[in-house]
């Protein structure tokens, strides 16, 4: 970033992987004195991944932000008609691309892969692991992923009708599922890009691939929308795509060309004996298909969600694909949000597994899980409260009318239900993942889950129509979480299971007061803006002082540094409401509180690895 000099760190001057700094000293672990950037095990700081976080923070919120924009561009445009709905049958594609090649399958599998090379080099490995690891990789990924996308383009006319049977525009369903096709190359390079620079500690370019997305997709709306109609949407995704892997390609190119001068420079220094045990090892555990199945049976199955929602939707009547579209759109923010902090901490997670550093990968797990926990739990009763507010601002306009605003925010609001749920699926499976060996217990978890929710969306289609698919959907999510957590102790994550699981309950039930509170501020505003502002407002003011009260953990933490700099009394500026000012009366009694049966001997900012329970003693 641009003020890199004044505090937060540029990509190119993060930590090394492996504690190694990039000009070079000593790398941490295995006796050797740690960098000041760096934890125990070559692991980046608290204060690295808080900075990396940050990076990370800005460009999601960015990408994000040009998200909603793209979808009120969509709604205005074209509605939420049968014409929509043919596009986001197409979309499906890159969506399931999407889950299998950046955010699950490629990331699960690349950055433990990455992740061991890069412990290796800093071990002294000659030649250079990694890059004998992408030379081993990335040919073949291009090649089975361009025949891929080519595969797609002449299956597309039996691909639609599987898909959606029953769409009403099955031919312009089809010309757009054969413009979309490229994601499947674009998105494979991407997620490959993505993996490479994160477990290097670099976040900025990653982070940065859903801008240049979301970029292509409006800008192709804009200038091609009035004369091709939605298939102008279809190939901005291709254009998206593209720039997503654009954007990536010269930092990664960079990256290791640099660390490939330095690999020479210390070449001389191994035997041939050291080279020939390092370089085979990384051949066998780089991307072993034993490792690479399990990864890619969850993500397919998890995107199967998708599937099921719109093969059940298809008969219904025309827009509900939309509906359920944008419903699903807003009501995952939150989640995305929450996700961020696992996306940064995953690399750091594996390389302490990898060297057998499980007290620091057990620490940022119960912290990231249980924190994530807490934003998605916010937004989620915030979409409760004022679902149809938010729907009403953000697309009420152009051909999307008050119907598809009603329509829409009784489907959002049912997909909230589900939110904890994804967002404790996507942390855990980081973490299930992260071992050495084949795990197939999460692909289990997960098919258990999208049998719920067809089961369930089969039967609740009927009377409820699209909410009972989104409450379907909930169903299936909460169970697959629910068997993670519990399956988690059995096969050794690095979690506190009981402890995460209290806490989790607690800010739940934070959540629920503070989504009454919500509901009830609500109804004293006027127009859509204030009234997702004042449900916004009321519902954090309430779930942080409920948290306090339950003695939920996270929250103190948060609260903490605002109390030791007086800032607690300008709460009451934020408004008259009584929840403010019982905040305000109760936070000091309670954090006294959780100073003493919570919090460590020393202070604990959220950018530290201290546990978030009581030390046991002895």
């Amino acid at each position: 970033m641009a003020e890199a000099r004044t505090g937060v760190l540029a990509p190119e001057e993060e930590c090394g992987p492996g504690g190694r700094a990039p000009g070079g000293g000593a790398p941490s672990g295995g006796g050797a004195t740690a960098h000041s950037k760096t934890g125990g095990a070559g692991v980046p700081s608290g204060r690295v991944l808080a900075r990396a976080a940050l990076v990370t923070a800005a460009l999601t919120a960015a990408g994000a932000l040009l998200g909603l924009v793209r979808d009120q561009l969509l709604a205005h445009t074209f509605g939420a008609g049968a014409d929509t709905d043919a596009f986001l049958v197409a979309w499906t594609v890159p969506e399931f691309a999407s889950t299998l090649l950046i955010e699950d399958g490629m990331a699960l599998v690349l950055v433990p892969a990455f992740s061991l090379a890069i412990a290796r080099r800093a071990d002294g490995a000659s030649p250079d692991p990694v890059r004998a690891l992408v030379r081993s990789t990335l040919p073949r990924t291009a090649l089975a992923m361009s025949a891929g996308a080519g595969l797609v383009v002449l299956a597309a006319p039996w691909l639609v009708p599987l898909l959606a049977p029953g769409l009403p525009e099955q031919r312009l369903a089809v010309d757009c599922t054969r413009l979309t096709a490229t994601c499947v190359l674009s998105f494979a390079l991407a997620g490959y890009f993505s993996a490479a620079l994160r477990a290097h500690g670099r976040f900025l370019a990653p982070a940065a691939i859903y801008v240049a997305y979301n970029t292509g997709i409006i800008a192709a709306v804009v200038l091609l929308g009035p004369g091709w109609g939605v298939r102008a949407a279809a190939v901005g995704v291709g254009v998206g795509g593209v720039l997503m892997a654009l954007v990536q390609a010269p930092v990664l190119r960079r990256l290791l060309r640099t660390r490939g001068r330095e690999r020479g420079r210390e070449g001389g220094r191994h035997t041939a004996q050291q080279a020939a045990q390092h370089t085979s090892g990384v051949s066998a555990s780089g991307v072993v298909f034993a490792l690479v199945a399990p990864v890619v049976v969850f993500a397919v199955t998890r995107q199967a969600q998708v599937l099921v929602e719109r093969f059940l939707a298809a008969p219904l009547a025309g827009g509900a694909i939309s509906h359920l579209n944008y419903a699903q759109k807003i009501a995952q923010l939150p989640m995305v949000l929450s996700l961020m902090l696992c996306t940064v901490s995953f690399p750091v997670v594996a390389r302490a597994m990898a060297a057998g550093d499980h007290a620091t990968a057990r620490r940022r797990t119960e912290r990231d899980l249980l924190l994530a926990g807490l934003i998605v739990l916010t937004g989620a009763a915030t979409v409760i409260a004022a679902a149809p507010q938010i729907v009403e601002l953000l697309f009420q306009r152009g051909a999307f009318d008050a119907d598809d605003t009603a329509a829409t925010a009784s489907v959002m609001r049912v997909y909230a239900l589900g939110l904890l749920g994804q967002t404790v699926v996507g942390a855990l499976v980081r973490c299930y993942f992260a071992v050495s060996r084949p795990v197939w217990y999460p692909a289990a978890a997960m098919a258990a889950g999208i049998a719920v929710t067809a089961g369930a969306g089969a039967l609740w289609v009927g009377p409820w129509g699209a909410a009972g698919i989104a409450l379907a959907n909930a169903a299936g999510i909460t169970l697959t979480a629910v068997l993670l957590l519990a399956g988690a102790r059995r096969r050794n994550l690095p979690l506190p299971v009981r402890r995460t699981v209290g806490g989790l309950a607690r800010l739940t039930a934070a959540a629920a007061a503070a989504t009454a509170a919500g509901r009830l501020a609500v109804v004293w505003a006027d127009g859509p803006l204030a009234g997702a502002v004042v449900a916004a407002a009321a519902v954090t003011a309430v779930i942080v002082a409920a948290s306090l009260a339950l003695r939920a953990p996270v929250v103190p933490d948060l609260v903490r540094p605002l109390a030791s700099l007086g800032s607690l009394g300008s709460l009451s500026s934020l408004g008259s409401c009584t929840s403010l000012r019982s905040l305000r009366s109760s936070v000091g009694p309670v954090l006294r509180r959780h100073r003493h049966d919570h919090a460590p001997a020393h202070a604990a900012p959220l950018d530290r690895d201290v546990p978030l329970g009581p030390r046991r003693q002895g």
